[in-house]
């Protein structure tokens, strides 16, 4: 195959550069197309991070839904294999059980992302249904850190934050229920946004009032393949309740400027929850360099009960996927879900949560309900909150107890075990707020560390803002400008 550039000027456009050629006419979006493909066949069999290709829209990505007129231009883009679903399309979501799954129809974001003019290349991993924090079921597939193929990509957007880590693609699908779009772009040394509750559409599969931790989104290098995936992938579907909102001006054009002088607060302990010593040392070395951008850094913290938060959290996990798991049994006349298809934990889920009363999941709520208000408290005298992506180190793969693998018996301990590694992500779901995962610094064992960036309701323009100024000052330069070892550039 002839590829249409060299491996180094492929990494080094942004998803927005190619679309600009394309549209110069100095590429076509079959070329694109094609040297993504390329890259998938020689970074995957390490990784292990995509399920299927599709032939039809690397041939035509016309025909098979891209609108070239877009601003994306037919930029090849993965799929998470969750969440939006692709007319025709298998959707497996990580899971045995699920095997076969054919969507009817695209998800009204799915056809705001074919508008935009994204060609809809391809699946990638996920843990099963999303649940944990790694995909990592050797029955299913193992997806491997291109940065050291001993430890995961941790998830649940697992085949997504690879492929883009790796150079494959400059940008792809991922979602983020509880940190799912941050932590793995943080393990993995990408841009990783969790938009506000109100940008992105979740019509027709699920409800606004009870599907309102989840956001869908993006991985990618660089903030501006963020700002414009935004721009022109946000907005309900017509009858959605929530207020899509939409921003006084595109972020693409925000992002070009600097923001005024921020009030900072680090944060490195939730709760009972605390980063290791190393990582947060990591997170006052970021602080300090923010404060010689011209801003306000100190320590401070929101008043929350953070033990009745996470408490909260767990519950509305456990209910949610219960229900999830339940729609699926009531689909093929199930009483209760196959052990030989359905990992372990996610039975437990099921069994925990499937009688779950109106009781506790309005006691739920109103636990969601205050602690949103707390951040709203704090956001009036700060305007970012900057914390580390995980507590603890990235995992090594086979670190069973993230896993729904896991024989431990005990749900909420299982859970609790997820929340002193992933603390710091999940309450911005709770909250509906905007977190940013930035690549900015390394762990123990050398492998990236995002930093997070968390600001109030709507504030999503400012975060991007913020990691513009950032990647401005680092000459664009994330991870220090160095590259994982599985590469689509590397000999």
């Amino acid at each position: 195959m002839t590829l249409v550039m060299s491996w180094d000027a492929w990494a080094q456009h942004d998803g927005v550069a190619l679309a600009e050629r394309v549209r110069r006419g100095e590429l076509t979006p079959q070329e694109l197309a094609s040297q993504a493909a390329a890259g998938i066949a020689k970074v995957d069999p390490k990784l292990s991070a995509v399920v299927e290709l599709f032939d039809d829209a690397l041939a035509d990505p016309a025909r098979a839904g891209a609108n070239l007129d877009g601003p994306f231009a037919g930029l090849p883009f993965l799929m998470k294999d969750l969440g939006p679903t692709m007319a025709g399309r298998l959707q497996e979501m990580g899971s045995l059980f699920m095997r076969g799954n054919r969507a009817s129809a695209d998800t009204h974001l799915t056809s705001k992302m074919r508008q935009a003019g994204l060609n809809l290349i391809g699946r990638t991993t996920t843990p099963e249904f999303g649940v944990c924090s790694s995909a990592e079921n050797p029955a299913v597939y193992i997806t491997r850190n291109p940065w050291n193929t001993e430890y995961t990509t941790c998830g649940s957007s697992a085949g997504s934050a690879a492929m883009v880590a790796a150079g494959v693609v400059p940008i792809a699908h991922a979602t983020d229920g509880g940190g799912s779009i941050r932590i793995p772009a943080g393990v993995n040394g990408n841009l990783g946004l969790k938009a506000s509750r109100g940008v992105f559409s979740i019509a027709p599969h699920l409800s606004d009032l009870s599907g309102l931790v989840s956001i869908q989104g993006c991985q990618s290098r660089s903030v501006r393949d963020t700002a414009a995936f935004v721009d022109h992938c946000r907005g309900g579907a017509p009858g959605e309740f929530m207020p899509y909102w939409t921003a006084a001006e595109p972020y693409v054009e925000q992002i070009k400027r600097d923001p005024g002088r921020l009030r900072i607060a680090l944060s490195h302990q939730w709760g009972d929850y605390r980063a290791t010593p190393h990582i947060a040392a990591e997170l006052e070395r970021v602080g300090r360099f923010l404060e010689s951008l011209g801003h306000h850094v100190d320590y401070a913290l929101p008043e929350l009960d953070y033990q009745a938060a996470f408490a909260a959290q767990t519950t509305c996990y456990i209910s949610n996927f219960a229900i999830v798991i339940n729609n699926m049994l009531g689909a093929r006349n199930l009483e209760r879900p196959p052990a030989e298809l359905i990992e372990p934990v996610n039975i437990r889920i099921w069994e925990a949560g499937k009688d779950l009363s109106f009781k506790e999941r309005a006691a739920m709520q109103a636990v969601f309900n205050t602690t949103s208000r707390g951040f709203g408290a704090f956001f009036e005298d700060w305007d970012i909150i900057l914390t580390p992506i995980t507590a603890l180190p990235t995992p090594k793969i086979g670190a069973k107890e993230y896993l729904t693998t896991s024989d431990n018996p005990d749900v909420l301990d299982w859970f609790g075990n997820l929340w002193r590694n992933f603390a710091f992500t999940p309450l911005a779901n709770l909250c509906g707020i905007p977190a940013l995962s930035m690549p900015l610094a390394k762990n123990e064992h050398g492998l990236p560390l995002g930093i997070q960036a968390i600001a109030k309701q709507a504030n999503d323009g400012l975060l991007l803002q913020l990691a513009a100024q950032i990647e401005r000052a680092i000459d664009g330069k994330w991870t220090g400008g160095e590259r994982p070892g599985v590469h689509v550039a590397s000999r």
